[in-house]
């Protein structure tokens, strides 16, 4: 899926539990920036082309170990041990990032390094994943909405 798509549905998930968060802009940066993490390992995307992704994208394959539950799950427990206010938004904006591309026909290998894949037929940048995007774009419009006229 493209970035635009890991963003809107990284936000509507980061809106649903706003109110609950007590660091509520520094939840929503991690929210979304793990949003896009995991395509640090390819060439292509946003964060594989920066000076820090680079490195990451030429020494590992696209939709390898970055793109598991068995690494969100190990850095997730890594910030619950040392820095607990980052688990839980990383694990939210990582993991759904990992959920949404599993319905690409690439898909992901979920427990890396166990080589099963978990795919479906939402081609990146096709016609569904247009209709995902502005629908997750509606829904964070009406829960932004929804958000300021009750807690405002």
């Amino acid at each position: 899926m493209l970035r635009r798509t890991h963003l809107v549905i990284g936000l509507a998930v980061a809106l649903q539990f706003l109110p609950h968060i007590e660091s509520k802009a520094l939840f929503l940066i991690v929210v979304l920036v793990s949003s896009i993490l995991p395509d640090i390992d390819s060439p292509s995307s946003f964060l594989g082309k920066t000076w820090f992704g680079k490195p990451i994208s030429d020494l590992s394959t696209h939709r390898g170990i970055f793109h598991s539950y068995t690494f969100c799950i190990l850095v997730s427990l890594l910030f619950a041990f040392f820095y607990p206010i980052l688990a839980f938004p990383f694990f939210l904006g990582y993991g759904f990032h990992l959920f949404a591309d599993s319905f690409t026909p690439r898909g992901i290998k979920p427990f890396w390094p166990i080589k099963q894949v978990s795919s479906g037929k939402v081609t990146t940048g096709g016609r569904i994943e247009d209709v995902l995007f502005w629908t997750f774009v509606f829904i964070n419009i009406t829960l932004i909405v929804v958000l300021f006229v009750y807690y405002f």
